[in-house]
């Protein structure tokens, strides 16, 4: 296995932002490196699983976000670290499906790849699966809406901060609607979502 430093080195990230991306992951107890190589396993199966040609290097995009978001503020208030891994890793997708050619829609993908094998690695928490569960229901769920639908709520909460609030003025400039109106379809696209995402718990 590669040396810690040789893996912060191939992350393009500072030693700061690489150690703090450890300690996070750790979460309280030094795994020495165990619990970044395991996260970042997952990671790589969660963009298999979605055909993404280059999953190793989305893998290392979304650790790398989360690395400098902590080298910047040293903490994130969400746990388990998990569960932010897969918020963040959910924004690296849906970017990446931007760059394809024709922009590809998520009801035009392939059925998944069979996941490559990475070997045994240790579990970190059951959190992780179950959030990995969470967001392939919400994919199955999102591409049960209609195209202009899907479109408009993946939009709508899309970015963070003054992005977030530009994106939306310039959507609802778009759809040619007020930004309440504009609010207003999103939170019924989104309950929709939420409904559909709950029953596919109950699913066998």
């Amino acid at each position: 296995m590669a040396s810690l430093g040789t893996l912060q080195e191939e992350r393009g990230l500072s030693q700061l932002a690489f150690n703090r991306l450890l300690q996070w992951l750790d979460d309280g107890v030094d795994s020495q490196g165990e619990n970044y190589l395991e996260m970042r396993r997952r990671l790589v199966s969660y963009f298999d699983r979605r055909n993404r040609q280059w999953a190793d290097e989305l893998a290392d995009e979304t650790l790398n976000r989360i690395g400098r978001t902590l080298e910047k503020s040293c903490a994130i208030a969400i746990r388990p670290p998990a569960r932010y891994c897969y918020v963040v890793a959910r924004f690296v997708l849906l970017e990446d499906f931007r760059r394809e050619p024709g922009h590809t829609r998520l009801d035009e993908l392939r059925p998944p790849v069979a996941v490559r094998a990475l070997g045994r690695a240790p579990v970190m928490d059951e959190s992780a699966a179950i959030e990995e569960q969470r967001l392939d229901s919400l994919d199955r769920c999102l591409q049960q809406l209609k195209p202009a639908q899907r479109e408009l709520v993946v939009e709508y909460y899309r970015d963070t901060g003054r992005q977030k609030i530009e994106r939306r003025r310039d959507l609802a400039k778009r759809l040619g609607i007020t930004m309440n109106a504009l609010g207003i379809r999103a939170c019924r696209i989104r309950a929709a979502l939420e409904r559909c995402v709950e029953a596919c718990k109950t699913e066998p």
